[in-house]
């Protein structure tokens, strides 16, 4: 008999991946000089982000789709400022790279991610120096170079874009945990949207100003309304995709639909744009890191996983977290059976992608809270 669960589930994960890709794929075709020919990266972002904005607005505000959680002065200038400008810098870099640099090699330099975000977990102290993971960032690197090397269209400027686009996104994602959790506050999709993009759209409104406003006065550039309002509401859907997929699949499940993504894209850019050239160096150095990178969510997802505690062990905070968690933050209700992969110790960070901003859920929290009560009892 079908499991109706199931299936919706991964009817959620396959909107998830065509959203994604579907995303990339036209924003690389907005600005790419070959196509729409819009090279204006810093304008599409802030697009996104005052689209983006003024959507969550209407939904936590005038509809109550969620409700906002509580933001003071203090907590925003202190966690959400630092936050979104490394947010907007994310995506300021990596959409700077579609002009240089194809979408195929461009999901390739993203392998690096772990790397990234391994080494500021380090540097800020959120996570600790291991042998292991160690070598599985050595597997990666050597896979990108090697794929890098492999490359017949190799921009050094498109490839330094990209790479510090993942610098500024491993930053953010060490910042969410460092600031944000600290506070103990739980940002979703929407919620983190409403807070996050106004500030990510002041942040790029100045470099805005000197690199495109002058090109722009001076170019005819053809501004199709209908063109980028899909564009932003593709961008906004991808967002709301997430919000499903966080709230009915486990770490391994989202992991793997990630791989499996890149895979997509990679497959699909060079169908839409013929003159992404893929070799077999390309190849053989993105399956390498794709080896470390698998390996490496493998260790993550292991070290994540925390034993079973008997129903009657649970303080009777937990219970009042959680209640107060299902209020404020989520609107969905996962499923029980998906904690069979690892569910309850997801973390949103681990699904990194284009637009998606702070990503977190309630059962992430569970994860920790148990965690935290566990070692409370040792």
């Amino acid at each position: 008999m079908i499991n109706k669960a199931h299936v919706l589930t991964y009817f959620y994960l396959l909107i998830y991946i065509l959203l994604s890709s579907g995303v990339i794929l036209y924003n690389k075709w907005v600005l790419s000089p070959k196509y729409f020919n819009f090279p204006f990266p810093i304008t599409l972002t802030m697009i996104h982000m005052a689209f983006s904005g003024i959507v969550a607005f209407f939904l936590i505000r005038v509809f109550k789709v969620v409700a906002p959680v509580k933001m003071t002065f203090e907590i925003y200038a202190t966690c959400v400022v630092p936050i979104s400008a490394f947010f907007a810098s994310s995506l300021w870099f990596g959409n700077t790279a579609y002009l240089h640099i194809s979408v195929a090699f461009i999901q390739m330099l993203k392998a690096l991610m772990p790397v990234a975000t391994f080494f500021m977990g380090v540097m800020c102290g959120t996570d600790k120096p291991r042998c292991d993971v160690f070598l599985n960032m050595v597997l990666v690197s050597v896979g990108v170079v090697v794929s890098s090397y492999g490359e017949i269209h190799f921009n050094i400027v498109g490839t330094v874009y990209q790479v510090t686009g993942i610098l500024a996104e491993a930053l953010r994602l060490v910042l969410t945990q460092v600031l944000l959790q600290k506070k103990g506050l739980t940002l979703n999709p929407i919620t983190s949207l409403y807070y996050i993009a106004p500030c990510s759209f002041v942040f790029l409104f100045v470099p805005w100003c000197l690199l495109e406003k002058p090109g722009m006065e001076v170019s005819q550039i053809q501004f199709n309304f209908w063109i980028f309002f899909s564009n932003a509401l593709c961008a906004l859907a991808l967002n709301l995709s997430i919000f499903l997929v966080i709230g009915r699949t486990g770490a391994v499940t989202i992991r793997v639909a990630g791989v499996l993504k890149d895979w997509i894209l990679i497959a699909l850019s060079t169908v839409v744009f013929p003159e992404s050239t893929i070799t077999g160096l390309n190849i053989i150095g993105y399956a390498i890191a794709l080896c470390g990178v698998v390996m490496y969510n493998y260790i993550k997802v292991k070290d994540g996983r925390t034993p079973q505690l008997p129903s009657d062990s649970i303080p009777e905070r937990l219970t009042k977290d959680w209640k107060l968690e299902k209020k404020s933050s989520d609107i969905f209700t996962p499923n029980a059976n998906n904690d069979a992969n690892g569910g309850s110790n997801f973390n949103g960070s681990e699904l990194n992608d284009e637009e998606a901003p702070l990503l977190s859920s309630r059962i992430s929290l569970l994860g920790r809270q148990l965690s935290n009560s566990s070692t409370q009892r040792v």
